[in-house]
């Protein structure tokens, strides 16, 4: 007598099942027909040109900014210039007194132009120059007056808000700022000023002049040490 096994509870067997050496034949196939993955080579030439343009770049800027003897490229330079008499004004200050430029005869003076309230590199500008005090005794400034539009009691607020010890005047309608030409290298147009730095020998002449402000960088701000590098490369022999 002939024994059978009983299939029950056995799922019946699938006549379309494909076997182990089909499946991996019908992968094989697919993976020929695949097209090969071009995603490393797209990376890296992105990479390649990104790399090239932001070298380009720094070269562009470095020479941009570089400067060489009696001719800076980092600034401009406004008029009036270096030589000529600075026009003398009188202008009201955060100290609560009037202040001459003729009161400092025989000093010698840095007048600085800034855009004032709303520009807070500008106010930093004047907390590293309080904090260089010691550098600028040593490059020979005996004064620093920092100039700006506004409303001297706001600008005093500011000045008192900051800490700052600088003594600052307010050309609120622009008449000395007009007269220096200061309003000319702003992003504000004329109606401000831009971030301009004057030099005022102690004979009333202008020793140097260095304009920041303009198109297209529009400078706010001025490391101290790149300041009187300028200053040194720039300035008028006495």
């Amino acid at each position: 007598m002939t024994s059978t096994r009983s299939t029950k509870g056995r799922p019946a067997a699938n006549p379309r099942a494909a076997s182990p050496g089909s499946v991996n034949a019908r992968r094989a196939k697919i993976a020929a027909i695949k097209p090969p993955n071009r995603r490393p080579w797209l990376v890296a030439t992105v990479i390649a040109i990104v790399i090239l343009v932001l070298a380009g770049l720094y070269v562009a800027y470095r020479g941009s900014s570089s400067s060489s003897a009696g001719s800076a490229t980092n600034y401009q330079v406004g008029t009036p210039g270096v030589g000529a008499a600075a026009p003398g004004f009188t202008l009201p200050s955060t100290t609560g007194h009037p202040v001459a430029l003729s009161s400092f005869h025989g000093k010698t003076v840095l007048l600085y132009f800034h855009e004032g309230l709303g520009c807070q590199p500008c106010w930093d500008q004047i907390r590293d120059l309080d904090a260089a005090g010691a550098k600028l005794r040593a490059a020979g400034i005996d004064q620093l007056l920092t100039i700006t539009s506004g409303p001297v009691d706001l600008i005093g607020q500011k000045m008192a808000d900051d800490k700052l010890t600088a003594t600052a005047l307010a050309d609120t309608d622009l008449s000395v700022s007009r007269t220096y030409n200061a309003n000319q290298f702003g992003m504000m147009g004329t109606d401000r000023d831009g971030h301009s730095f004057i030099l005022v020998g102690p004979d009333g002449r202008i020793a140097w002049r260095a304009d920041y402000g303009g198109a297209p960088r529009y400078t706010m701000f001025v490391p101290v040490d790149q300041l009187l590098a300028d200053l040194k490369a720039g300035r008028r022999p006495a």
